[in-house]
């Protein structure tokens, strides 16, 4: 009887752990068939979209900063060419989409969309196919035309580092000694823009750094206070509540996440025929 009982808690066991290796390798090859899905979309974007610079003297510098001197950072940033993509060639490829973020030193160099919520494409790809890598995304909140106190953009933290899996290498020395790594570059359908990288960081997952309005410059000025506190590197970069602030936010592990914050310093209108 005892003899059994011990064959039959094996076969239990023998079958439990076959499942869990069953489920395991079925997670696995469905994370590399979306890996695969992402991949070929991008290549097709990038194919298709021409990623073009534009004369920066065209710029407006929006940082009236008096701070500012002439051998500043700040100064070769604002010098800097901006980006220019055809969007109608990316509507064509999907309708929500709203601009084009590239960040130098990452593998970052995407269109953006945006739809009526944060959830859609945290599992859908550009082309709105079911995939669990899911695109990058503008929070439903802000406005592209008249700017929010703060933009914020997400994607997944993909370990492939597509998407925003590759946001983590802003931590490393070589990214970070490089300043000409330390700006985000956007074309939206409304502008063409610069903005200066002033902190980064990783920490427990929180909402308190995607406010996208401020009710009194006192607020505004609390949030530029706990984002600049949080950064594990020094900038030197001065902010303050007249600055528009961009902010991107993805998953660090599955606990945390993994924050850039940059400030508006240069920003072309588009000419909307």
């Amino acid at each position: 009887m005892k003899g059994k009982l011990i064959r039959f808690f094996l076969f239990l066991l023998i079958i439990f752990f076959s499942v869990i290796i069953a489920l395991s390798i079925w997670h696995i090859l469905l994370w590399k068939f979306d890996n695969n899905k992402t991949h070929d979309i991008i290549n097709k974007v990038q194919d298709t979209v021409n990623v073009k610079e534009i004369d920066s003297s065209e710029g407006i510098n929006v940082n009236n900063d008096n701070n500012m001197t002439s051998d500043n950072l700040y100064w070769k940033y604002v010098n800097m060419k901006l980006i220019d993509v055809d969007f109608n060639k990316l509507k064509s490829i999907n309708g929500d989409v709203v601009g084009w973020i590239k960040l130098d030193g990452t593998n970052i160099n995407y269109p953006f969309v945006k739809t009526s919520n944060n959830s859609y494409y945290l599992n859908h790809s550009l082309d709105k196919s079911y995939n669990s890598a899911g695109w990058v995304f503008l929070d439903y909140r802000n406005n592209l035309n008249s700017l929010n106190g703060n933009t914020v953009i997400y994607a997944h933290g993909r370990l492939d580092k597509t998407m925003f899996g590759s946001l983590r290498d802003v931590l490393n020395k070589k990214w970070l000694n490089n300043d000409d790594n330390h700006v985000v570059r956007l074309s939206t359908e409304y502008s063409s823009s610069l903005w200066q990288v002033f902190s980064v960081y990783h920490i427990s997952t929180t909402s308190d750094y995607i406010k996208v309005d401020f009710s009194s410059s006192d607020e505004h000025q609390e949030f530029i206070n706990l984002i600049l506190n949080r950064s594990l590197y020094n900038f030197n970069t001065s902010v303050s509540v007249n600055d528009k602030i961009l902010t991107l936010s993805t998953c660090y592990n599955d606990n945390e996440k993994m924050v850039l914050h940059a400030k508006l310093i240069k920003i072309k209108k588009r000419s909307l025929v």
